[in-house]
């Protein structure tokens, strides 16, 4: 795929209706996730192939724990094979991984290949993919403040604040997309949002591919970001 002129520096993916997905053809929710893990990865791809450096993914959050023990020990299952950099093509790309979240509650095998995924891909310097497992927005800031307290600092500024987060280092999305029409962030990276631009096309994640990504940019690349700023002349001509 072309690189596109002036695509944002960093896409976060709210993943979104696998099991509706699934649901609608009759097929059990595992199926769903099977298949969103297809796209998924396609959708990395094609993102890094755009020349979109930081990719952040929301793999499984810290509600999830509320599903049922079948359906997460399927999820694990996917996440082992997605994470064993030699078999996933992703990390041909020459990509560091970045975990968000607390990973190290998941089973003892699984916390063993993300973390030699970290190790292989710790030099890698083209793109980077912020995977968020176990994550809950929340939970990040409370971990943030709670190292503060430890240091016994007793002024931070925004600036010391996102060094203490898992995101440190990255720059805060610019571009936020949730499939399958939900409206809602669901405690998604809280700090770092706070100017990021949102889509939320209706389309199920298993359908999501390559045509609605470039739409999804397009639509971004369309948009007026002010930050808050009104430049002088705008203000004198009524904007």
């Amino acid at each position: 795929m072309k690189k596109i002129t002036n695509p944002p520096q960093h896409v976060g993916i709210i993943l979104d209706g696998n099991g509706r997905w699934a649901k609608r053809r009759g097929l059990p929710r595992s199926f769903g996730h099977k298949a969103g893990m297809v796209a998924l990865v396609n959708a990395i791809k094609n993102t890094f192939d755009m020349g979109i450096k930081y990719v952040s993914i929301y793999g499984f959050s810290t509600e999830n724990w509320n599903r049922p023990k079948e359906e997460i020990d399927y999820l694990f299952d996917l996440f082992r094979e997605f994470v064993k950099t030699k078999e996933n093509e992703i990390f041909n790309y020459n990509v560091k991984l970045n975990i968000m979240g607390d990973y190290t509650k998941f089973p003892e095998d699984l916390i063993n290949e993300i973390e030699k995924s970290l190790i292989e891909t710790k030099n890698n310097n083209e793109f980077v993919l912020n995977l968020g497992i176990n994550y809950g927005g929340r939970d990040e800031i409370i971990m943030a403040i709670n190292k503060i307290l430890l240091e016994k600092r007793q002024v931070i500024t925004k600036e010391d604040f996102g060094n203490y987060l898992y995101t440190k280092n990255i720059p805060d999305p610019d571009f936020i997309i949730r499939t399958s029409g939900e409206k809602r962030i669901s405690n998604f990276m809280l700090w770092q949002n706070a100017y990021s631009e949102f889509y939320f096309p209706k389309t199920l994640w298993p359908d999501f591919n390559k045509k609605h990504l470039i739409k999804a940019i397009i639509n971004f690349q369309n948009r007026n970001r002010r930050f808050g700023e009104i430049k002088e002349n705008k203000w004198k001509q009524g904007y």
